[in-house]
């Protein structure tokens, strides 16, 4: 019979894998607590959350949500990260600070209701930033634009320039 704290913490655990874009696993032994509190805060400014649940409450709750993928990574210390956003912004959070941290593992995770591997997961946060694609084709607009405003305007300047040397002549003869 469970527990009202372990069916506290599988409602907690269930409303953070509803509408969830991505999972990531890390295994966070070692960590100070400033640290886990630096890693927290760069994780939360890449709009995702991190806890620490029990490995077996996060099982049972992804087993209701028909995901199973996660089962062989879920053995010793956890910490879960949930990106319900943009799963690139997280994963370049942890491995800016995996990075300066070896005591950070990253085991893998969920992306899309599919496994993503340690390997995968590096591909992930060597992707851009949904900001960052924003701004490239933010610019790519403007370039075509401007290229068409300088085109557009060179019509009628290209006109002036004729009737100009045309009159020009003529007046000379």
């Amino acid at each position: 019979m469970p527990n009202a704290q372990n069916k506290a913490m599988m409602d907690s655990i269930k409303a953070d894998i509803d509408g969830l874009n991505a999972a990531w696993v890390v295994d966070y032994r070692g960590l100070t607590v400033k640290e886990v509190e630096t890693l927290r805060n760069a994780i939360r400014e890449a709009d995702a959350s991190m806890k620490v649940y029990k490995n077996t409450l996060v099982r049972i709750a992804l087993n209701e949500h028909d995901v199973t993928c996660l089962d062989a990574i879920l053995e010793g210390p956890s910490a879960f990260i949930f990106c319900k956003n943009d799963p690139v912004a997280s994963a370049k959070a942890l491995t800016e600070f995996a990075k300066g941290n070896e005591k950070l593992v990253i085991k893998g995770g969920i992306m899309e209701g599919n496994f993503v591997s340690p390997e995968e997961f590096q591909a992930v946060a060597s992707l851009p930033t949904r900001e960052e694609l924003y701004a490239k084709i933010a610019g790519a607009i403007s370039g075509v634009a401007r290229g068409l405003a300088v085109s557009i305007n060179g019509v009628p300047s290209g006109l002036a320039q004729s009737i100009n040397q045309v009159s020009e002549k003529k007046s000379a003869a």
